[in-house]
């Protein structure tokens, strides 16, 4: 457990960071920071010393809920403070136990974990809960642990410090967040490797229970990103209707600067759901453009069965006649009637593969395709009185016109 005083610097009226409480300044606010591990092992210890430095009483239900691993997102405002619980995606920059061998395990659907960090808000107070490895609130704390090495009046110039408890909490979830947009890489590239697993003819695709785990991931990162967004709602909401319960009167914060970081929260959460649903939407597309390919080619290899079916048949035709046992049949005791029928059979072959080489469905290409919609369309337009212009049947209706006349 770390706490961080926030004070008021009375002549410079600049923010400046204490860890030890003192009282020549005014205090702004407090921040401790928890490990979810002290809270687990001594609960009541814990809930009876945050009463002791922040004058916050916990609800034994919010307590449930801090120690509950698997709580969703929400907000939960009450007289004394505000609590909120924001699930973060682990990611490889994190160094949370999520082994099978962890003292607890993390909610993991379909490959990607998520860990809860608390918030507790009051005026003068700042109490998180999270897992130890949590990567961006320990690089605010290493940050902080910095800032403390310089002077009084040189804490606040390289970047403004916060003077609220909801101020500090909005940037730390904006680091937890931003964290998010670092995983647009790595699931850019799944996707690519399944379009090449999809798409690719060399072999079968097999891996349809990898592929369903992945689209099962993705849309997982959308629920968890509607219900971030559902939680910042709330938050924006309760900023706008109780804004004096959350700030104190004397502070210098407005609301319209904690709704603008609200709402920059919210387009970044957004910007990850969006991006997830198109990824999703990517993989949908490679595998419906797999099964169209499949489905082309099961009907390419009916054409040419049918094809070759075509053939033969007239030929199993011919066949069929002349294995017939009368002993009386043309060409039956003849010694060119072998070599005629053999004739006869490879001419009706020929003439057939002709027959479907100008209808384009044999040895049908690229162009081919554009030539056969040419040729239907010309089809359309023929004129169904073509046979009157044959020029011997023209002649012969001039003549009976001739003889009507006369």
């Amino acid at each position: 457990m770390q706490t961080y005083y926030f004070y008021r610097h009375t002549t410079e009226q600049s923010v400046f960071l204490a860890e030890q409480s003192c009282t020549e300044h005014e205090l702004l606010f407090k921040w401790v920071d928890c490990l979810r591990s002290e809270v687990v092992q001594h609960k009541e210890q814990w809930q009876q010393h945050i009463h002791q430095l922040t004058d916050i009483c916990i609800n034994e239900f919010h307590l449930q809920d801090i120690l509950n691993i698997e709580h969703p997102c929400v907000f939960d405002p009450v007289e004394d403070y505000d609590l909120l619980i924001f699930r973060k995606l682990i990611t490889p920059d994190d160094e949370i136990g999520t082994a099978q061998n962890a003292a607890e395990t993390h909610d993991n659907v379909f490959g990607l974990a998520s860990t809860p960090v608390n918030f507790l808000l009051s005026q003068h107070a700042l109490v998180t809960v999270r897992e130890q490895g949590n990567r961006p609130i320990e690089a605010y704390i290493q940050r902080f642990n910095q800032v403390l090495q310089r002077q009084i009046d040189e804490q606040n110039k390289p970047r403004k410090l916060s003077s609220t408890p909801i101020d500090l909490a909005l940037r730390l979830l904006n680091s937890m967040v931003d964290g998010y947009l670092d995983i647009r890489k790595p699931l850019t590239r799944r996707v690519e490797y399944w379009q090449q697993e999809l798409l690719q003819g060399n072999r079968r695709f097999k891996q349809w229970q990898q592929l369903f785990q992945e689209d099962m991931a993705f849309q997982q990162v959308e629920n968890l990103c509607e219900e971030q967004i559902e939680m910042l709602q709330e938050l924006r909401d309760e900023i706008v209707d109780n804004f004096n319960h959350l700030v104190d009167a004397k502070q210098a914060m407005t609301q319209e600067l904690l709704l603008l970081r609200v709402n920059d929260l919210m387009s970044h959460v957004e910007r990850i759901q969006k991006h997830t649903h198109r990824l999703g939407g990517a993989i949908q597309s490679a595998i419906d453009i797999h099964f169209n390919a499949i489905a082309n080619q099961t009907n390419e290899n009916m054409r040419i069965l049918a094809i070759i079916t075509a053939v033969f048949a007239p030929l199993t035709l011919l066949t069929g006649i002349y294995g017939m046992n009368f002993d009386v049949m043309p060409g039956a005791h003849s010694p060119q009637g072998f070599w005629i029928m053999m004739a006869v059979m490879v001419f009706t072959a020929v003439i057939l593969l002709y027959y479907f080489y100008r209808e384009h469905l044999v040895g049908r290409g690229e162009r081919s395709v554009i030539d056969l919609l040419a040729d239907q369309h010309r089809q359309r337009s023929i004129n169904l009185t073509w046979l009157l212009d044959y020029e011997p049947i023209k002649q012969t209706i001039k003549e009976v016109e001739k003889v009507v006349k006369r």
